[in-house]
């Protein structure tokens, strides 16, 4: 539910950006979502399909890019990917690590006509 909010918060950021603009419509609203941000990128074009009715952004898109979940070892200093099914340092197999990216929830950019 709480991608309500989100998408709320992502519309008013597109209509803003729009605006000024001169804008006349949104057509696309990129975001990148982090693995571990726990946004689903499919609730929120479902909640925008819905705002957006009657505004510029009626139609918009999401286009959603994933940040995967970077980590950096305290143990053996190495970086790399991990996953929910692979939470240990891929070099050493530590579970001290320290988060590099993965939360990230933003827009990047929308495509709009003019």
């Amino acid at each position: 539910m709480h991608e309500l909010a989100i998408t709320q918060s992502i519309l008013d950021i597109a209509l803003h950006a729009a605006s000024e603009q001169h804008a006349a419509r949104i057509r696309a609203i990129r975001l990148k979502i982090g693995a571990f941000s726990g946004v689903v990128p499919e609730c929120v074009q479902m909640y925008l399909d819905v705002l957006a009715k009657g505004t510029p952004a009626e139609g918009a898109k999401i286009e959603a890019e994933t940040v995967p979940l970077r980590v950096q070892c305290r143990a053996c200093g190495a970086t790399g990917e991990i996953d929910r099914r692979h939470i240990a340092c891929p070099v050493c197999g530590s579970v001290d690590l320290h988060r590099l990216s993965g939360r990230e929830f933003y827009v990047d950019s929308i495509e709009v006509d003019v």
